[in-house]
C-alpha cells in the first residue's frame, strides 16, 4: 500500500486514530455510510452542559475514512452542540492538510455522522422522572 498520496497528518490519524471505540453510555449516536466504496461510520457523543464532553467512533473503511473520522472527533470535542453542528467536510479536509480527490467523499462521513448524532440527541425522549421519590415511604402507603 502506498501512502505517498496522503499528508503526514492523514497518516498520523490513520496510524494512531484519536477517540476510537464504542461508547456504551453515549447520549446519542449517528451513522453515515457510502454505498459506492463500503465505508461506514458511527459516531458516539456524550453531552454535558450543551457541550460535547466525550466523543468516539467506530469506522469500517480506508485510510482516509479512518483519518477523517479521527479528525472529526478532535475538532469538536469540547465544543458546544451548535459549534459542532457547523463543522463541514471542507473543515475536516483542511485540518488534515488535504485529501486526494478520489478520497474527498470520506470527509463527508464525519460531518454527516456527527450531524446525525446531534440531531438524535435533540430528538431523543427525555429521561423518565420517577413520580415517587425514593426514601419517601409515606407516598407508597395506601
Amino acid at each position: 500500500m502506498s501512502y505517498e498520496q496522503y499528508t503526514d497528518k492523514v497518516i498520523e490519524h490513520f496510524m494512531c486514530p484519536a477517540n476510537v471505540g464504542s461508547m456504551p453510555n453515549a447520549d446519542a449516536e449517528g451513522q453515515c455510510g457510502d454505498p459506492k466504496c463500503g465505508d461506514f461510520l458511527t459516531i458516539y457523543i456524550k453531552v454535558k452542559d450543551n457541550k460535547i464532553e466525550d466523543i468516539s467512533f467506530l469506522v469500517f473503511g480506508c485510510v482516509a475514512a479512518i483519518a477523517t473520522s479521527s479528525m472529526t472527533t478532535e475538532l469538536v470535542k469540547g465544543k458546544t452542540l451548535e459549534e459542532a453542528s457547523r463543522l463541514t467536510d471542507a473543515d475536516i479536509t483542511k485540518a488534515l492538510g488535504g485529501l486526494p480527490e478520489n478520497k474527498l467523499h470520506c470527509s463527508v462521513l464525519g460531518s454527516t455522522a456527527l450531524k446525525n448524532a446531534i440531531a438524535k440527541y435533540y430528538t431523543k425522549p427525555a429521561k423518565s422522572q420517577s413520580i415517587v421519590n425514593q426514601g419517601d415511604e409515606s407516598a407508597m402507603k395506601e
